[in-house]
């Protein structure tokens, strides 16, 4: 997940003569786009869901007849969610959307570092005021900064969840339909301690979808207006 922090600039006691913090000390600003992270903690919350389901479907499910065959399929979700075509247009769009952004976080920091470090090399020459002023602009500066990038961070997280949320269900629906005209009577995505290779429909399904990975990119996400 995207969580770049910026430490204050004046730590108060112990600290330089000027009452500057050292920026080499504070971490850079990133910006990392690691959708494939929101990805898997979005599969594991739904797997004791899946499990649940299915235990409820095995225990409420018609007593077949002898010679009655049950077609069951099985779909390695997470497989899905991150081989897919429309996965990758979805992770690809959300980091050229917060790039930008990215960059103009990380020039700031540069500019009010370069400041610091002429503070730091100046200061003893400077008289009181002056380095008094100089310490406030730094200080109001980084507390500008530090809002943008939460600002950019919770955009990051509304757009990530609205998107992950939205790829979910067009796998789902992928899978749906291909069980359909596949004629299963049930699919199991997670939970599966075992299954032969023959059951595994996932293959299937990822060929399904990069067959209709042409309307995903003409239905890619758009960028949102940035905030300003």
């Amino acid at each position: 997940m995207f969580r770049p922090r910026i430490h204050p600039p004046f730590p108060g006691k112990g600290g330089p003569r000027t009452g500057v913090h050292d920026c080499r000390r504070r971490p850079k600003l990133r910006l990392v786009i690691e959708v494939g992270i929101a990805v898997k903690r979005l599969i594991s919350t739904h797997s004791l869901a899946w499990i649940v389901a299915l235990a409820g479907t095995i225990a409420v499910m018609p007593a077949w007849g002898a010679g009655a065959e049950l077609k069951i399929g099985v779909v390695d979700y997470g497989k899905l969610m991150e081989e897919s075509p429309q996965a990758k247009t979805v992770v690809e769009a959300i980091r050229t959307e917060f790039t930008p952004r990215q960059r103009d976080l990380q020039n700031q920091q540069q500019t009010l570092k370069t400041k610091e470090d002429k503070l730091q090399k100046d200061g003893a020459t400077m008289t009181e005021d002056q380095r008094q002023r100089t310490e406030k602009e730094l200080r109001d500066s980084y507390r500008e900064l530090s809002r943008k990038q939460q600002e950019v961070q919770d955009d990051f997280n509304a757009r990530r969840n609205e998107e992950m949320s939205r790829l979910q269900r067009t796998l789902i629906d992928e899978v749906r339909v291909y069980a359909k005209a596949q004629n299963f009577d049930l699919v199991i995505a997670d939970g599966v301690i075992y299954s032969t290779p023959t059951l595994d429909i996932t293959p299937a399904i990822l060929t399904a979808l990069q067959q209709h990975a042409g309307s995903a990119k003409t239905s890619a996400p758009a960028p949102k207006p940035q905030s300003k």
